[in-house]
C-alpha cells in the first residue's frame, strides 16, 4: 500500500512516535511521502528515530494541557500547516498482570490520562489547524482488547474502549469541519513495550486467528498511511481491527 498511495506535501503528526508502532508508522509515513513531526516524553529515544527517518522531534507531556499547546504550535510552525494527526501514545501498565479488583487507583489514573486525556488534548489543540486545510484527517489507536474484553488489564481495555467511542464523537462532531475521524484496533504486535508479555498471551493470539502467525508493526502500516491519504476521503467513525482476523465487524 505504500507504494501505491502517496503522501506527498501532507503534513502529519504521530505521537508516541520515539518507539514501537508509533515509530513504525512515522517511519512508513516519510516514506510515502509525508512531512512528518514526532511528538513524545522520551527525549533522546525521540530525537535518534526522528533523525533516522528524516523527521522532527519535539518533546511533549501529553497528559499536560500547557504543554500539549506549546507542542502543537511548535509542530503547526515546523510544519508550516498540519493536514493529519496519528493518536498513537499511549501506556499499557500491567498487561497480564492484576485483575480488575486489584489494579491499583494510581496505576487506572495513569493509563486514563495518557491514553484517553492526552489523546483528547492533542486532538482538541489539532482541529483549528486540521480545519483550514479542508479535509483533515484523525486517526486514532484503539486496540482489539477493547473489542473482546481482554482480560487481566481492565484498565488498559476500558481505556482503548474510550477510544473507540470518542472516534465516533468526534467524527460526528468534526465533519462539519471537514475532518474525518477513524481509529486501528491493532492485535498484539511485537514491539518493545509487548517483551514482557506472557508467551501464553502471544500464544492465544497466533493459534485464535485466522492468519496464525505473529502480528509485526510492518502489518499495520498500511492501514496508517491508507487513513492519512485522499483514499480514505469519505470514511470517518469507523474502527478497523488490524489483527489477522482475530476480532472480525
Amino acid at each position: 500500500m505504500s507504494q501505491s498511495i502517496s503522501l506527498h506535501k501532507k503534513r502529519i503528526l504521530v505521537t508516541g512516535g520515539a518507539r514501537g508502532l508509533g515509530k513504525a508508522f512515522a517511519s512508513s509515513l516519510v516514506e510515502a511521502g509525508a512531512k512528518v513531526a514526532i511528538a513524545d516524553i522520551l527525549v533522546e529515544e525521540g530525537n535518534v528515530a526522528a533523525k533516522s527517518m528524516g523527521a522532527q522531534f519535539f518533546e511533549v507531556d501529553l497528559t499536560d494541557p500547557i504543554e500539549v499547546t506549546r507542542c502543537i504550535e511548535e509542530v503547526i510552525k515546523w510544519l508550516g500547516g498540519i493536514d493529519g494527526l496519528v493518536n498513537n501514545a499511549a501506556i499499557a501498565t500491567g498487561i497480564g498482570g492484576p485483575g480488575m479488583t486489584d489494579i491499583e487507583v494510581e496505576v487506572w489514573d495513569k493509563v486514563m490520562n495518557v491514553n484517553v486525556r492526552g489523546t483528547w488534548l492533542v486532538s482538541k489543540a489539532s482541529v483549528p489547524h486540521l480545519a483550514k486545510c479542508g479535509n483533515g484527517k484523525i486517526l486514532n489507536l484503539a486496540s482489539d482488547t477493547a473489542l473482546w474484553g481482554a482480560t487481566n488489564l481492565m484498565h488498559y481495555v476500558a481505556s482503548k474502549g474510550a477510544i473507540v467511542a470518542m472516534t465516533r464523537s468526534m467524527a460526528n462532531e468534526l465533519g462539519e469541519k471537514g475532518i474525518s475521524v477513524n481509529c486501528i484496533a491493532p492485535g498484539l504486535t511485537e514491539v518493545e513495550a509487548t517483551e514482557y508479555v506472557p508467551e501464553e498471551r502471544k500464544q492465544l493470539y497466533r493459534e485464535n486467528r485466522p492468519l496464525k502467525r505473529t502480528q509485526m508493526p510492518s502489518d499495520i502500516t498500511g492501514s496508517v498511511i491508507f487513513f492519512m491519504s485522499d483514499a480514505s476521503d469519505f470514511i470517518t467513525g469507523q474502527c478497523l481491527p488490524v489483527n489477522g482476523g482475530f476480532v472480525m465487524n
